[in-house]
């Protein structure tokens, strides 16, 4: 429930809310019914109970007589359960009436204390008959004549005929209950889509700022969403800024130490060879070493921000045509697939990483130097950057390569393995800090090419899952 989405969590309840309240209906109604059935069964038992006492009465003869009429057929048939009886009490000795229906048989009669006369001296209690009817009995006694003589009136009805009439109920309201339950389902889960529609429209204004479409969440939004989206907005506004001020605060310190640093570099020209090379390669060390902090410090400021992103090939291509200008001689390869993939960085940055990773093994390549960048299979450990899309960027090359003791030796700053070549020894060192920066990884070893291969994990995301 936790991990699962805002609409399936709200389909669940209200499902479950529907079902439990529909069940809580159908038992609720199903009983009242029964409830009222029963309680007309043993109304109509009662009216035909005094229609009996009415029909009876005692003859000259002191025998019980009367022919009662209750209007139903089933009184006249064997075994259906509907029987009338009058007995004799007491003294009175006459020979019982009862329905034809009832024949020769006989009902059983339970005590008075297992089935007490109500206030107006009347008890009603069910038996089952020699025919095996569930039968319900309405029973009371009747003084007759002013001599005292006396006799109990019985009634019966078939109790399946309550129960069949129950069960007829209760089918076809369990039956109506399930459609209208199913249609209520249908409507709610319409309903809940249909209200929820705002977030979908939230997620394509958020995903067009993610890709770098818009600067802020567009479009008018309900009174319970349109505080986030305020908020959002807020926040991608203080985002901006603080990478605003965080440039212009890099821009400031570039600009203070490039006029010494420049100073020291023409003021190395009017020593001599020796010291003037020493001066030199110093200052151009520290040059180096403070971009690279200065660079640090940019990424630091902009990483969390959602609008970093560069798409990647027209970046890439730029690059790989600067190198065949400068490098006539060797046969640059450039590969991105799929197309259109984004990068979630700034320019400069993949500019910068790739440029050095580039220049270098142009430097040492014999003859060829590829560049590709696909989608990876992996990502970093962190939960947080597991969840999106990664890139390989990789760059080889032809030339001699390194052993692996070497590799480890190149990655220090300020490392040169060949003092032949020029350089500073921080390119791979630059390009290790800015892939760490952006939570990636970058890592050296043995190009099917021969030479080397220099392999970056960065962060990537494809416009087709903007």
């Amino acid at each position: 429930m936790q991990n699962s989405s805002l609409t399936a969590r709200v389909l669940l309840l209200a499902s479950l809310w529907s079902a439990l309240a529909l069940v809580v209906i159908a038992v609720t109604i199903s009983t009242l019914y029964r409830q009222g059935a029963e309680r007309s069964f043993s109304d109509l038992l009662r009216a035909q109970l005094y229609n009996v006492i009415n029909s009876v009465s005692i003859s000259n003869e002191n025998t019980l007589t009367g022919s009662p009429q209750l209007g139903d057929l089933r009184f006249a048939q064997p075994d259906t359960g509907w029987y009338w009886v009058v007995e004799p009490l007491g003294n009175f000795t006459a020979a019982p009436l009862v329905s034809s229906s009832l024949g020769v048989a006989s009902l059983p009669v339970p005590g008075i204390l297992d089935a007490p006369f109500d206030s107006r001296y009347e008890r009603f209690y069910p038996v089952v008959d020699e025919a095996g009817n569930r039968v319900l009995v309405a029973e009371t006694e009747v003084v007759l004549d002013g001599e005292g003589r006396a006799a109990r009136f019985r009634v019966t009805g078939n109790l399946d005929v309550v129960e069949d009439d129950i069960a007829s109920f209760s089918n076809s309201l369990y039956i109506a209950l399930a459609i209208f339950g199913v249609g209520s389902l249908a409507v709610n889960g319409f309903a809940i889509l249909f209200g929820l529609r705002p977030l979908d429209r939230a997620k394509v204004a958020l995903g067009k700022v993610r890709s770098g479409d818009a600067e802020r969440l567009e479009g008018t939004f309900p009174r319970e969403i349109q505080p986030l989206a305020t908020e959002i907005n807020a926040l991608i506004d203080s985002n901006r800024r603080l990478v605003e001020r965080a440039r212009m605060q890099v821009g400031n310190l570039a600009h203070s130490l490039k006029t010494p640093i420049a100073v020291l570099l023409n003021e190395a020209r009017l020593l001599d060879h020796q010291q003037g090379e020493l001066v030199r390669t110093q200052a151009e060390a520290m040059q180096a070493q403070v971009q690279s902090y200065l660079s640090r410090a940019r990424i630091a400021a902009q990483r969390g921000s959602i609008l970093a992103r560069v798409e990647a090939e027209p970046a890439l291509e730029r690059l790989v045509r600067v190198m065949r200008r400068l490098n006539s001689d060797k046969n640059f390869t450039l590969q991105v697939a799929p197309a259109g993939l984004v990068l979630a960085m700034e320019q400069q940055d993949l500019e910068e990483v790739v440029g050095n990773l580039l220049e270098n093994a142009a430097r040492f390549a014999a003859s060829n130097v590829s560049l590709t960048l696909e989608v990876s299979t992996q990502a970093p450990s962190d939960p947080e950057d597991a969840r999106r899309t990664w890139v390989n960027l990789v760059v080889e090359d032809d030339g001699p390569g390194l052993e692996p003791e070497q590799i480890s030796e190149a990655m220090k700053r300020g490392k040169r393995l060949d003092e032949s070549k020029p350089g500073t020894g921080l390119g791979l060192s630059i390009v290790s800090e800015v892939a760490s920066e952006y939570h990636g990884t970058f890592k050296l070893s043995r190009s099917a090419l021969g030479g080397l291969k220099a392999e970056l994990l960065l962060p990537g995301l494809s416009k087709e899952h903007v």
